[in-house]
């Protein structure tokens, strides 16, 4: 999510191996949950405005593990301003059963259907550039899928700009190769109904048998309620795809956080669902991200989630059209408890990496810079027992 686009610093910015930095490792981040513990195992950063193959490195917003050729896929949140659309791949390096380096080894731009890479958006031509927000690999074929958070640009005075957010697949170099039918309630409007701005799909995976596509909102439909405040939560929307028609098959009602502190006067700090990544049999581990951005106060927690039992709200205008049970949800880890780990910034990406030769999964983390000096580039390892 752009956080803020009026807090980014906007600048133009060759493979860079941090294995020479210091690991961070072996804090524990959590007691054990329903079987699931996340023991804290390193932290990298990235230099500010990394430049890299011609690009910026900077709004990483989600990442996704290729576990039959290791290679990690990261996806940049540029609204094609500093660069084209585009994401990233990457190594992660773990020895001792600890996070060891990060080295980006390569970048492509996402195309459109013809061929061609992504303006940016444009209210005089109203040219509406994607919001790339979450990216997944196929475990059947590597192929990937992303999401764009759209646009909704509703002046008092003028037209809109409207663009729906979209599921679009890849190739592993960026062609476009089909999109996703959406609910209807996710398509943008004009009007105060269906999503808000910079909160609609925020997050992407697959299920380990490649057979379902899951994508998450960030934040409430407008009929679903308003934000999360420091007073209470929210519900939003998990979405289940086939991943072979690409039809949505069912929906979830997702039990979001209250904020965690008082924003100041006026602003729109909320808290969401920033990614989201499946562990099978209908469970997952959820990243909820919330920011007071004015203070850069930043909170990052972990959840895991359970569907079963959960009403099917598929089709549902809005959800208090009749009664709800949403699916199930236990906090695993908050990363502000974790010793060790050097900030938790503006943390939006979750994917499961390796097993360590302990036999513990890798959890991986990547946070979103805002293209601002004063927020970081960082990929977190987690050693997962219990998936």
């Amino acid at each position: 999510m752009n956080i803020r686009a009026a807090a980014r610093a906007r600048i133009l910015a060759s493979v860079v191996v941090l294995a020479s930095l210091p690991a961070l490792t072996g804090a524990s981040a959590t007691a054990q949950v329903h079987g699931v513990r996340l023991d804290f195992i390193g932290e990298r950063e990235l230099p500010n405005a990394m430049a890299f193959h011609g690009t910026t490195v900077g709004g990483l917003s989600a990442i996704s593990y290729d576990a039959r050729t290791g290679t990690y896929y990261v996806i940049s949140d540029d609204r094609s301003q500093t660069g084209p659309a585009r994401f990233y791949t990457a190594r992660l390096d773990f020895a001792d059963n600890g996070l060891t380096g990060v080295e980006l080894t390569g970048t492509h731009p996402l195309l459109r259907p013809d061929g061609a890479t992504y303006p940016p958006t444009s209210t005089a031509t109203s040219t509406v550039a994607p919001d790339p927000e979450g990216i997944a690999v196929d475990p059947r074929d590597g192929g990937l899928v992303w999401t764009s958070e759209g646009e909704r640009i509703v002046p008092a005075d003028g037209p809109a700009v409207l663009g729906d957010p979209w599921i679009r697949r890849a190739t592993t170099t960026g062609e476009y190769t089909g999109q996703l039918p959406l609910p209807p309630q996710l398509h943008m409007n004009s009007q105060s109904t269906g999503p808000r701005r910079n909160q609609t799909l925020e997050g992407v995976t697959f299920t380990p048998d490649g057979r379902q596509i899951v994508t998450a909102m960030e934040d409430p439909l407008y009929q679903d309620g308003d934000d999360p405040t420091p007073a209470h939560g929210a519900l939003t929307r998990l979405t289940l795809h086939d991943a072979r028609t690409g039809l949505p098959t069912a929906q979830y009602a997702y039990p979001l956080e209250p904020l965690f502190a008082t924003p100041p006067d006026g602003s729109t700090d909320t808290n969401g669902v920033s990614d989201l990544v499946a562990l099978g049999n209908d469970r997952f581990l959820v990243l909820e991200r919330a920011s007071v951005y004015s203070a850069n106060n930043w909170k990052a927690r972990i959840f895991l989630v359970d569907l079963h039992g959960a009403t099917d709200v598929l089709g549902r205008d809005s959800l208090a059209d009749g009664p709800v049970r949403p699916v199930r949800k236990t906090l695993v880890t908050d990363l502000s408890d974790i010793a060790g780990l050097p900030r938790v910034d503006n943390v939006e990406g979750i994917t499961l990496g390796p097993r360590l030769p302990d036999g513990r999964r890798t959890v991986v983390l990547v946070s979103d810079d805002n293209f601002a000096s004063r927020e970081v580039t960082q990929f977190i390892a987690l050693a997962a027992r219990g998936i």
